[in-house]
């Protein structure tokens, strides 16, 4: 049965995950999170507590960079790395890099806007990087180094058709677009779990405690759970958590494809109700949280949210049996990795021993040269100048050959440099129209943005008295309004009070009922004296 140990690392957090496969069936022997201030020592208990001394690991890579091109589906196999490398390194000219800093791997995907042509996508990693992860390794049987984003579907089963993404909130939040079965698209955004732990262990001085005391805090929701419970760390939350959703949605809305499914994973989801806080937002979509499509539990066995909690592991130990995106594997690979000759039989004697073959040179050339050659020794003497005239006449040749081949290759890298000089100024003339284009977009859309704003100004020019006629039918006897401000497009904030809660969620439910204003929310209400006062949140139509 064959084994790997997925380690996912971060700042302050690795999880990991023990994994193994016999033949279909795929189990995960050991599991755990754990906090760290000395990486290397954790690791090593990690490997002690799962009897991991030879089995290989699989880790995540860190910080990588993605970048996407478009080549011809007909482009042959052998010119396909060759191109793209010629984009990347055009990529790096036009952003200053060095190309050379990089280790670079690529998954290509049908593309959905031009069917003739393939997406690339690009993973990149700076190379110190690698090599510090390395060497920090070197003691342990590494046998893979791939990015999370690419990994994460493997504990995943979505059906043929389809459009899902995976939101992994862990240190940042990886976005995963998957169409068709297949990784599309892949978007990294800055906001994760390190801002809420970090917000949190300012107060607590533990990142152990922080962790906590977000798996203790329950999101209220627009159907009123969590409410009413000691939610003492939710505004260390909930900033972050709109920022991720906000996200999610701008992705959903930039589809080329329709989205009918987000999973969630990673550190934030030991949040509760955090699919159901995703859920009001994003309506047009299901939300669930990502659960590993080979567990199988029963009401005895482990709870299958601790299993949720190291997803990233148990899809990097997966990824380290064989499955998942192939060509995604940044580990370099050593000397160790290459051979693979056996050396020696089968210890056993054949029973056979080989006879020497001894020269008796005298039985070749005799030292009495007055004495006369026997019929032997003049067949030995033709044979020898027969063979000296077949090496001189092979040597001939094969010199001769050698120098037509010689000529040949000189001749076909002559054409290949001409072949390539015409590639680059037909480059040259494509980057000039591409050049050209682009400024004739730019100019088209800043007319077209100049036109919305015209149109959102004429349409927006009413929309408060227009709101305030709305709002005097709902609004109960003893709430009152504080402010109302448009703060972009057609969203809308109220700010109001009451002395009670009950006519402040009377009234929320009112403006959603009554379409007054769509996709409301508000914030749980901050109590000062005998006067309560909420913040809420919706879309005019």
């Amino acid at each position: 049965m064959a084994s790997c140990l997925g380690l996912f690392i971060e700042s302050n957090l690795i999880k990991y995950a023990k994994v193994s496969k016999d033949h279909d069936n795929t189990k995960i022997e050991a599991f755990g999170l754990k906090f760290y201030d000395d990486l290397e020592q954790t690791i090593k208990q990690i490997v002690e507590e799962t009897y991991s001394y030879r089995t290989p690991i699989s880790i995540n890579l860190t910080n990588e960079m993605y970048t996407y091109f478009d080549v011809f589906s007909l482009l042959g196999k052998n010119y396909l790395p060759k191109v793209v490398k010629t984009e990347f390194d055009s990529y790096c000219t036009e952003k200053g890099y060095n190309p050379n800093v990089f280790e670079t791997r690529y998954a290509l995907v049908e593309n959905l806007e031009d069917k003739e042509k393939l997406k690339v996508i690009n993973v990149s990693a700076n190379k110190q990087e690698l090599n510090r992860r390395a060497a920090m390794l070197e003691n342990y049987k590494v046998s893979t180094i791939s990015p999370v984003s690419m990994t994460i579907t493997n504990i995943t089963n979505p059906s043929e058709n389809e459009n899902a993404l995976i939101v992994n909130m862990e240190e940042n939040t990886i976005i995963t677009t998957i169409t068709k079965k297949k990784i599309y698209n892949v978007d990294i955004i800055d906001e994760g779990s390190s801002e809420i732990l970090s917000r949190i262990n300012m107060k607590e001085n533990s990142y152990v405690k922080a962790y906590d005391a977000c798996k203790n805090t329950t999101i209220y929701t627009a159907e009123g759970m969590g409410l009413g419970e000691e939610q003492p760390y939710i505004d260390d939350i909930m900033p972050t958590l709109k920022k991720i959703v906000m996200q999610v949605q701008n992705t959903i809305n930039n589809s080329l494809t329709k989205i009918k499914k987000v999973y969630l994973t990673g550190t934030l989801t030991c949040i509760n109700n955090i699919d159901l806080y995703f859920q009001e937002y994003l309506p047009e979509v299901e939300c669930q949280i990502l659960k590993p499509s080979f567990v199988t539990l029963d009401g005895n066995e482990i709870n299958i949210r601790e299993y949720i909690e190291v997803n990233s592991a148990i899809s990097l130990g997966i990824q380290g049996l064989g499955a998942g995106v192939t060509g995604m594997n940044f580990k370099q690979k050593g000397f160790s990795d290459l051979l693979n000759v056996s050396i020696g039989g089968k210890g056993k004697s054949s029973g056979k021993v080989n006879k020497g073959v001894n020269f008796n040179l005298k039985s070749l050339i005799r030292p009495d040269f007055g004495t006369t050659l026997t019929l032997v020794e003049r067949n030995l003497i033709r044979g020898a100048a027969g063979l000296f005239m077949i090496i001189v006449i092979y040597g001939s040749l094969s010199t001769f050959l050698n120098i037509q081949m010689q000529n040949k290759q000189n001749q076909v890298k002559d054409l290949t440099a001409k072949t390539e000089e015409q590639i680059n100024l037909a480059k040259d003339d494509k980057d000039k129209i591409d050049k050209k284009t682009a400024e004739y977009k730019n100019m088209v859309k800043t007319l077209q943005d100049i036109n919305d704003r015209i149109s959102d100004i004429n349409q927006s020019r009413n929309i408060i008295p227009n709101l305030l006629n709305q709002i005097m039918f709902v609004i109960p006897d003893r709430v009152q309004i504080i402010s109302i401000e448009n703060t972009e497009n057609k969203h809308i904030v109220i700010e109001a009070q009451s002395d009670k809660y009950e006519p402040l969620g009377y009234f929320k439910a009112k403006l959603n009922s009554d379409r007054v204003l769509y996709n409301v929310v508000s914030d749980s209400g901050v109590s000062s004296g005998n006067v309560i006062k909420v913040t809420i949140e919706g879309d005019l139509q």
